[in-house]
């Protein structure tokens, strides 16, 4: 599908599918999404999944679907040397025209009390801003939640009406979704940064879209497998990173000259130089060959869809959800309880218009599906 073909289907998704849409109650208005993106985008980065996840919602920043409010960065972890990468927000800001701004989430968890003391007002700036967001928001926001749960924890403690009445939904990419009590105790990454924020979120005020990372399998003990109720899949950059825009070949570039481990392949850990310029400068083959045939993790790309109503076929095609008679994966209705450990326990449910469970419906074809959507969305993000 090229940019015009995807153009075309993307307005005839929008036009037959989120005008008809609900989240738990609250009615989807025609217009692009309004949404916050939290994550926990770093320089050099833990993981470039959340470089190539800001790119995606860059994406549907430009083709008109979202409404990009902000984009909410993680304080940095103790004893690691990385920041938040305001550079990589500039660099898609540039590349789309948009003018989205970024926020600094808290360096520690706080209670209600101890965050409503003037001594943390320095800490909250990001999360107060956020709040501020929310606030102002002609219409209520949906939130994606890619990296720890603190700052949504924080601001829901602060303001639970606020959350009530201007959170559309609130798209959680953290936890192990696996059904079997025996192996549910592993923490997921991004559980084990906060887990009391984590499990702060399956009491939000809002709907809730559970994206678990993983299902641990029982007959491997695993994570890292695609599974029915985890939302894993990876690609080989070869397949992808080759075939975009330059520009946006140059935006991945640069993060992996500028990774934790780029000196090995004669990049450099310092990724405060020449932002705009590498961007672009003519495509950096070099780097893009080096990464040809490693493998992308990625969890987090069927939220982005769903949050504007569209989905994945078999073939990897992004349509609208209502016209999809067999997607690849599927949003349903659970009842969840958290320990303040981290750990859940789940079983499905009436819909009750509040908390659901992703789904992968079709396991063997669901990693080449959501590669081929990948691929289409992020294509169309050139000049």
């Amino acid at each position: 599908m090229d940019r015009r073909m995807f153009l075309g289907a993307a307005a005839a998704a929008w036009t037959g599918a989120v005008g008809r849409t609900a989240w738990g109650g609250h009615a989807v208005d025609d217009g692009p999404v309004p949404m916050l993106h939290a994550s926990d985008l770093f320089r050099p980065h833990n993981d470039p999944d959340d470089h190539w996840d800001l790119a995606c919602v860059y994406a549907l920043a430009a083709q008109g679907r979202v409404d990009l409010r902000g984009v909410l960065i993680d304080f940095p972890q103790p004893g690691r040397n990385n920041d938040p990468d305001v550079q990589a927000v500039a660099q898609l800001n540039y590349l789309t025209g948009k003018a989205v701004p970024v926020m600094v989430g808290s360096p520690r968890r706080l209670s209600p009390d101890e965050a409503r003391r003037p001594e943390a007002r320095g800490d909250l700036r990001g999360v107060r801003a956020f709040l501020d967001l929310l606030r102002r928001s002609d219409r209520p926001l949906v939130i994606s939640v890619l990296g720890s749960c603190r700052d949504m924890a924080i601001a829901a403690d602060l303001e639970p009406e606020l959350f009530a009445a201007k959170c559309r939904a609130v798209y959680l990419n953290a936890g192990s979704g696996t059904p079997n009590p025996a192996l549910a105790e592993r923490l997921e990454w991004n559980v084990g940064l906060d887990p009391a924020s984590y499990a702060a979120m399956f009491q939000l005020p809002c709907p809730v879209y559970w994206m678990p990372c993983f299902e641990t399998l029982p007959e491997t003990g695993r994570p890292f497998a695609v599974a029915r109720y985890g939302t894993f899949y990876r690609f080989r950059h070869a397949d992808v990173l080759p075939e975009l825009p330059d520009r946006l070949q140059n935006f991945f570039a640069f993060m992996y000259r500028h990774g934790p481990h780029s000196r090995r392949t004669g990049g450099t850990a310092d990724g405060s130089v020449q932002w705009l310029q590498s961007l672009l400068g003519p495509v950096d083959f070099n780097t893009i060959q080096q990464q040809a045939n490693l493998y992308r993790n990625m969890w987090c790309t069927a939220g982005f869809l769903h949050a504007c109503g569209l989905t994945v076929t078999r073939t990897g095609q992004i349509v609208a959800s209502s016209a999809a008679a067999d997607p690849v994966f599927s949003f349903e209705p659970v009842r969840v309880e958290c320990t303040p450990g981290g750990v859940t326990r789940w079983e499905p449910a009436a819909d009750n218009g509040s908390r659901y469970l992703f789904q992968t419906r079709h396991i063997e074809e669901y990693p080449a599906a959501m590669t081929a959507a990948l691929k289409t969305l992020l294509g169309t993000l050139s000049d």
